[in-house]
């Protein structure tokens, strides 16, 4: 059989990779792996063909009809579109049963999946398509002109559109035709798999390289030993599958612990609480942002349903956690993870929770803070640094160099890890703010303020000062009610003096209407630091 080698022909050189570690038995995985065979045929083969895989306004959809979907969407790519083991395939729509069997086929058929939010442009569509090479395409019509416009001058030789879950479109027409079955390429389970591209929140996005077990670990490390899922249960995420804590949310978890995701293609605050109510949800994956947001609308609300709610992508202010947990008597599970990395690799549920840490480092994984000349540290406060199943493997990017150390991926966090080996997040490494010689954590900031009514959302940063070096400047989106003015700006001022040392004060308040944020919801403070100040600002002498 034909191989495309290009993805394996740009991985990192051994010696730029960081050290893999397999310590627990469920990472012990067999030499011939296709993951896609293990997520959803082996649940078939394990009897749950007949229970709901997927939920949602559009209809349902068992396991059964999505290992069927799958295989004819294998069998269509490979007979049909030509396509052979290790081609990319883009992969671009909303969250759904359609796009979910496209992502499975592509796996069976040996394809290398490259997926993309719905909400990017064509621009953004471009650089992935010349970084990756893209041979064939899976694209949702409703999302083609933007796909359309990055096209001109890419060597896409196969495009395939479907009408979201619906039916009727393209794809759905030929697959009518296309004979059940297909016998899944028999991949390893060091074959890449997906080109998953981070959200560029420091400039151009890297993609990251992912093998068929980095899937399934994402599941049988973080999943199973700190969600602890059970049959039956139902998955809601507000994230897409392109986003890597999307994908294990909304597909990879359920599928491994043969349960139900419920899709939105929308997924606002108040869309997310109605369906934890309509669908009886018992567990929701969500932005810090998003919690705090659903606070306001938790009036009448039956969230009973829910057993665990999840929080990545950024880090989780220690007001947000006490917010929604006084509201609900649920304790947030938050967790750091890296496109990088896969998905969580620290993190705590239960009884195990330090409010306002991270937690611990995920079964599986291992994690210390490092010092100035790159030396773990029991304790203290470092370059947060991790080792486990997963890491980086960066296509053709010399990027890779820094984000591994001495074997490390070195996530480009500022950690302080106690005692009890808890990791409590300072700020990110490049986003720490050195003001008359002192550090400071531009999320201790944000928390603080962060616990007015007046601040729905925040962003501290560092701006150039001749006197201290660098100056703290909030930019803030005022909450209903509360005038974006200079009186609002003293009492935030006089607020954070309060609740932490004083020579921390955000000394510059910006109020805006909204913060610059990537496809993923992720913070952008760089467009921030190249900001100039607009609008109602308040300025304290320097």
């Amino acid at each position: 059989m034909s191989y495309d080698s290009f993805v394996v022909d740009r991985l990192p050189k051994a010696d730029a990779l960081p050290e893999f570690r397999f310590d627990l038995p469920e990472l012990q995985y067999p030499e011939r792996l296709n993951a896609a065979v293990e997520l959803v045929d082996r649940a078939v083969d394990e009897g749950a063909g007949a229970r709901h895989a997927v939920v949602n306004e559009a209809g349902r959809w068992t396991y059964s009809d999505l290992k069927d979907l799958s295989d004819r969407i294998a069998r269509l790519l490979v007979e049909e579109e030509g396509l052979v083991p290790g081609n990319r395939v883009f992969l671009r729509g909303p969250n759904g049963a359609m796009l979910f069997a496209a992502w499975l086929g592509i796996l069976k058929a040996g394809g290398i999946v490259v997926a993309t939010m719905p909400i990017l442009r064509a621009g953004e569509i471009a650089t992935i398509f010349a970084k990756a090479e893209i041979s064939h395409a899976i694209v949702d019509a409703r999302t083609l002109a933007d796909f359309t416009a990055a096209n001109d001058g890419a060597r896409i030789v196969s495009i395939l559109t479907y009408d979201g879950d619906l039916g009727g479109g393209a794809l759905e027409r030929r697959l009518e035709a296309i004979v059940p079955g297909f016998v899944a390429v028999e991949t390893r389970r060091d074959d890449p798999v997906l080109i998953a591209f981070t959200s560029g929140t420091t400039g151009e996005p890297k993609g990251c390289v992912h093998f068929h077990r980095d899937i399934l670990a994402a599941a049988d490390g973080f999943a199973r030993n700190i969600l602890r899922p059970a049959a039956g249960d139902v998955y809601l995420t507000s994230a897409s599958i392109a986003f890597t804590f999307g994908l294990g949310a909304a597909l990879i978890f359920p599928l491994r612990f043969h349960g139900t995701a419920v899709t939105l293609e929308a997924s606002p605050p108040l869309a997310l609480l109605e369906a934890v109510e309509r669908h009886k949800v018992t567990m929701l994956f969500t932005a810090p942002t998003a919690y705090k947001a659903m606070l306001s609308q938790l009036d009448g609300r039956d969230l009973s349903s829910l057993r665990t709610c999840v929080s990545a992508g950024e880090h989780l202010p220690l007001a947000t956690w006490t917010a929604w947990h006084d509201a609900t008597g649920l304790g947030i599970v938050d967790g750091i993870g890296a496109t990088e990395l896969m998905h969580i690799f620290i993190s705590a549920s239960g009884d195990a929770i330090r409010p306002g840490a991270t937690g611990k480092a995920v079964p599986g994984y291992t994690a210390c803070v490092l010092d100035e000349r790159d030396r773990p540290q029991a304790a203290g406060t470092g370059r947060l640094a991790v080792k486990g199943p997963t890491g980086c493997r960066y296509l053709a990017d010399p990027r890779q160099a820094a984000y591994v150390v001495d074997g490390w991926n070195v996530t480009g966090d500022t950690y302080r890890l106690d005692d009890e080996g808890y990791f409590w997040y300072i700020a990110r490494s490049d986003d720490m703010i050195v003001s008359s010689g002192y550090n400071i954590g531009a999320p201790e900031v944000e928390n603080a303020l962060l616990s007015h009514p007046a601040v729905l959302e925040c962003a501290v940063i560092g701006a150039r000062c001749e006197k201290r070096g660098e100056r703290v400047k909030a930019f803030v989106v005022a909450a209903p009610g509360y005038a974006p003015d200079e009186a609002t700006a003293d009492q935030l001022k006089a607020h954070v003096k309060a609740a932490i040392a004083p020579y921390k004060y955000p000394r510059d308040i910006v109020f805006v209407d909204a913060l610059p944020r990537t496809a993923t919801g992720k913070l952008q403070r760089f467009a921030l630091r190249g900001t100039q100040p607009s609008g109602n600002v308040q300025r304290t002498v320097c």
